[in-house]
């Protein structure tokens, strides 16, 4: 059984050591590894630069519009000091739930080549269009972001009040309905609701 082991061990070491045109196996296959290393730390580095605050209020359009309405709410600004930024509410924490939303974001940088939303008119006049896109994302995925900070299993019902407790109880315990089907427009000005289900 060693002198197997041994010899296949000595057979893959000539495979590495045997030169391809230029270059050994061994060597493509250490700098292959070598590139891939930098490539996957440079592409997760881009990916957390842009899963940012900083990052989502660099352009005007979400600055001057949706940031400036999350200032006044209390996931911006609380008694306990916790924030949520940006990306807490709009890209999941799983890495590959991660990748899909941000494939699923790069239509806003052909948004922002276009000038889609530019102006607060533009803003205004889609803002409907760009609130049913994320309440569809929320409620496709059970309000993931919202639990991640927001936990029913660990809400203490007696300390709400009676119908906020009740309607948890009812609706969260349940599974029938999920965080963003009844708090829409908890960061955000709400947009002309004419038409909309309410929760």
């Amino acid at each position: 059984m060693w002198s197997w082991a041994k010899r296949q061990l000595f057979g893959f070491w000539r495979i590495l050591r045997r030169p391809s045109r230029h270059y050994s196996l061994g060597f493509l296959t250490v700098a292959g590894f070598i590139v891939g290393i930098v490539f996957w730390g440079g592409f997760n580095t881009a990916l957390e630069a842009t899963n940012t605050e900083a990052f989502c209020t660099s352009c005007h359009e979400m600055r001057d519009n949706v940031f400036q309405e999350l200032k006044s709410t209390i996931h911006y600004s609380n008694r306990s000091g916790v924030r949520a930024t940006c990306p807490d509410c709009h890209v999941p924490h799983k890495w590959t739930d991660k990748i899909a939303r941000k494939m699923q974001a790069s239509k806003e940088v052909w948004g922002k080549i276009f000038g889609t939303i530019n102006t607060r008119e533009k803003f205004l006049d889609e803002r409907l269009t760009l609130a049913g896109h994320e309440w569809q994302r929320l409620k496709a995925n059970n309000s993931l972001e919202c639990r991640n900070c927001h936990n029913y299993d660990s809400m203490d019902l007696t300390r709400q009040a009676s119908r906020a407790a009740q309607v948890h109880k009812l609706w969260l315990g349940s599974g029938e309905k999920t965080c963003i089907d009844c708090h829409k427009g908890i960061a955000h000005q709400l947009p002309d609701m004419t038409g909309v289900p309410q929760g």
